[in-house]
């Protein structure tokens, strides 16, 4: 007769790096999500730590402080089965020491997964840890890092992505999406379910970041005389706006206009145009109770469906959808 499988459950030890200015819902989301799995499961199927850079407490970029389980160089706990480094609002800017850099290259080597939530992806890239891999981060500084980090693959609308042993998720709450994914890895769809439920967040959240950033919103670049045409555009986006009819108004040569409008505003006249529409159409479903076809028309769209693909395009939701998310006119 075949012995029964007494294999004891796994605990898995979930750490999260939290450096001076951490954002305090990097840090907090995903423990409450791992927290809960652990009362869904009904046993410690997750053991979770908090670790600092430095001896003494973590202050947030809220104000808020935290208090580590262990500093890196000195943890003498468990092994770490996944790694998460937190964001802050100005990981951008900091400057890794270069024992920070080689204990998460380290533990990184080791555990069985990794990862950030929003900015801490920075953190990831000074460590050499996204080269060639996809990642996402918070759509603010999307661009930044990948500029920062060429070699790597973004996606900026992401809620969170996960290559091989790595997971990136996009701007803070992001972080619980990512901890919910990463219990029903482990622990199944059923608990996973459980815990959404629990902490009234969705299973599966729809649509992707583009629809909360406002980084599509167009604000008028360049010299005076574009900034100009541009003020134009915006005021009376249903108008015709040609590349003849906008470089009459800034008295140049379309040839000139069009080669001046992509060097000092870093996008074609028609690119900026349709920026243009799908911000006012955006406001219009925001503040209105239009139909798409209505908006559609205000905007200078040829029709419904042309709004459509475009917004889809740049929001990553539907006009319809987004008016029933975000709508309160």
């Amino acid at each position: 007769m075949p012995k029964a499988n007494s294999q004891k459950p796994v605990t898995r030890t979930i750490a999260i790096l939290a450096l001076p200015g951490v954002q305090l819902l990097d840090v907090s989301g995903p423990l409450d999500v791992f927290a809960e799995a652990n009362v869904q499961a009904g046993r410690e199927s997750y053991r979770l730590r908090v670790i600092a850079t430095a001896a003494g407490d973590i202050r947030s970029s809220s104000g808020a402080r935290l208090l580590p389980d262990g500093v890196i160089g000195h943890m003498h706990f468990e092994a770490i089965d996944t790694l998460l480094i937190a964001g802050s609002p100005n990981a951008a800017q900091m400057q890794l020491d270069h024992l920070i850099v080689s204990w998460l290259r380290r533990v990184a080597s080791t555990a069985r997964r990794y990862g950030s939530v929003c900015s801490g992806a920075f953190f990831l890239g000074a460590a050499g840890l996204l080269d060639g891999k996809h990642v996402t981060t918070h759509w603010a500084v999307a661009e930044r890092l990948a500029r920062a980090y060429p070699l790597t693959k973004l996606d900026a609308d992401a809620i969170h992505v996960r290559d091989g042993r790595l997971r990136t998720a996009a701007g803070v709450t992001a972080g619980l999406d990512l901890a919910l994914a990463l219990v029903e890895e482990d622990l199944g769809r059923d608990i996973a379910k459980r815990v959404a439920s629990q902490l009234v967040m969705f299973f599966r959240r729809p649509g992707g970041q583009l629809q909360f950033s406002r980084k599509g919103e167009v604000a008028p670049l360049g010299r005076s005389a574009l900034q100009q045409v541009q003020r134009f555009i915006a005021a009376h986006p249903a108008d015709n706006h040609g590349v003849d009819k906008l470089a009459a108004r800034a008295g140049l040569s379309p040839r000139h206009f069009a080669r001046l409008f992509r060097h000092e505003v870093g996008m074609t006249p028609a690119a900026w145009v349709e920026t243009a529409r799908v911000s006012t159409a955006r406001r219009l479903l925001e503040t209105g109770r239009n139909a798409p076809k209505q908006v559609a028309v205000q905007c200078g769209f040829a029709n419904a469906d042309t709004l459509r693909r475009v917004f889809v395009r740049h929001i990553g939701v539907t006009p319809a959808v987004y008016r029933k998310r975000y709508g309160h006119g």
